[in-house]
């Protein structure tokens, strides 16, 4: 991976997370893309700063934003981009959000990169290179039994209409893992994995930018990712299993059981 590449993606990360700083607490304008699913205008200045940032450097590559959608020439190279995650947490003033950004060559993910701005955390991750908090280097955890595993989730935008969307797998890991945690923040989920934080983590009906940098440093950091039923995970598929890796077959067991 090109050294600038980083530095743009990490200059992009933090001046968004900034923007997401500097408007919480504070928000004044609150839109709905659904029924419950939020947009602020912290996350449309966050994302207006994290383009212009990458396509000053880069303005043929192709990009991927959760806002303004998809854009850019035939480039091999893709940003893949959240400019704020955890949206709904981020208007109610609750501290668990962040930004996320990944880049992907020839439909491959290369680099990710996750800001929290309000502990000042920063995870990166590069394609055969290990998974970092700050600089240091994280490894997922070590427990072996799903029993004695703190899990997370979350649920889609839709759970009012489609009752059955991950209601009755959260009662089932409830019963069969120590202890379930929801969020609302599915980037900063998979970091807490790859940390070692969270021995766990499923959900359903996700996009691209929500998963394609935690993804990567799952298994940077030597964890597992798969689909519900335990085959291979794509970011443009609509399920994930992430986990230490130690944990994973029961997680899947417990998901089609």
């Amino acid at each position: 991976m090109d050294d600038d590449l980083k530095r743009v993606a990490l200059k992009a990360v933090k001046e968004g997370g900034a923007i997401l700083m500097k408007y919480f607490g504070k928000i004044k304008s609150i839109d709905y893309k659904g029924e419950i699913n939020l947009v602020t205008e912290a996350d449309q200045r966050s994302e207006e700063v994290i383009l212009s940032i990458i396509k000053d450097s880069y303005p043929n590559h192709r990009i991927l934003a959760e806002e303004t959608g998809e854009s850019g020439n035939f480039s091999s190279f893709k940003w893949i981009i959240d400019p704020l995650d955890g949206t709904t947490n981020y208007a109610h003033g609750y501290p668990c959000f962040c930004v996320s950004l990944a880049i992907e060559y020839e439909e491959e993910v290369l680099y990710g990169a996750v800001y929290d701005p309000v502990k000042d955390e920063l995870f990166t991750a590069e394609k055969g290179k290990g998974a970092f908090i700050n600089g240091k280097a994280i490894k997922t955890s070590s427990t072996k039994q799903l029993d004695q595993s703190l899990l997370c989730t979350g649920f889609p935008y839709d759970v009012r209409d489609d009752m059955d969307s991950n209601i009755l797998n959260f009662r089932t890991f409830l019963m069969k893992a120590q202890a379930v945690r929801r969020d609302g923040s599915a980037a900063l989920d998979l970091c807490h994995t790859a940390a070692g934080r969270f021995d766990g983590f499923w959900e359903q009906k996700l996009f691209p930018w929500d998963v394609a940098a935690g993804g990567l440093l799952v298994t940077e950091a030597g964890g597992k990712l798969t689909n519900f039923t335990g085959g291979n995970f794509s970011i443009y598929d609509k399920e994930i299993v992430a986990s230490n890796g130690l944990i994973h077959d029961q997680m899947v067991e417990a998901l089609n059981g």
